[in-house]
């Protein structure tokens, strides 16, 4: 089992880059890549972060990207970024709620800036052997599965980063047949975003827990699951 472990994993050598690194999640994502021994450095970019990388900046997004692709060969990138409640929104229950405010903020942090990350960290994943630009995207960005309604905002902003992370993998197989571009539901994290969420009963795991699924599934995917979106376990789920 160990042997073929290795043979779904990264080449030796390479860094890890998280963005989004001073959230909850993202902190564990940072502890789950060093502890997985796979990588040469786990570069964190956050706002806090030394070049400090804002979602909602281009010229940051890009400088950001200047500064990982003089770390060493890029072996995975995985956004933790977004955005479910803050700055005195909360997600909708009704169209009566909706804001156009809201809405703008939804999708220039859950859309807009991961499809810039794209733009300039895709062009840093090596053209031979197996690279993943991850980004966490959420199951009720699932329009097959929404059965409950409700949170507009967040669905249709994650629904569009969906389709963006599938796009973007048909461009990226032409040029880096072995990489993939994914979209990865954590599942409901103890976190500061799901913390107004998380009804009794409901299964809330450790970002830890979270952060190791999802590791190990990035681990596991082939190139052929470019383009998939999958819960942490490596499940697909429906579009």
């Amino acid at each position: 089992m160990a042997a073929d472990m290795a043979a779904w994993g990264f080449p030796a050598g390479g860094i890890a880059i998280i963005i989004g690194a001073k959230g909850g999640i993202g902190c564990a994502l940072v502890d789950a890549a060093q502890q997985s021994g796979q990588f040469n450095g786990v570069l964190t970019l956050s706002r806090s972060s030394n070049p400090a990388l804002d979602i909602g900046s281009e010229a940051a997004i890009r400088e950001a990207a200047q500064h990982a692709a003089a770390q060493g060969e890029t072996r995975l990138v995985i956004d933790a970024t977004g955005f479910l409640h803050g700055d005195g929104f909360m997600p909708e229950k009704s169209w009566r709620d909706l804001d156009p405010s809201h809405m703008a903020k939804s999708f220039a942090v859950n859309a807009i800036g991961p499809a810039l990350l794209m733009k300039h960290f895709l062009p840093l994943l090596p053209r031979a052997g197996k690279s993943v630009f991850a980004t966490l995207s959420a199951k009720v960005g699932s329009i097959a599965d929404n059965q409950l309604g409700g949170w507009y905002s967040y669905r249709a902003s994650k629904a569009a980063l969906n389709q963006l992370i599938r796009t973007a993998a048909v461009e990226l197989k032409r040029s880096h047949p072995e990489a993939l571009c994914v979209a990865i539901h954590p599942g409901t994290t103890d976190t500061i975003l799901s913390a107004p969420f998380s009804k009794a009963g409901l299964r809330v795991q450790k970002p830890e827990t979270a952060a190791a699924a999802i590791m190990t599934c990035l681990e596991r995917l082939r190139s052929d699951a470019s383009g998939g979106f999958f819960d942490r376990a490596g499940e697909r789920l429906q579009w």
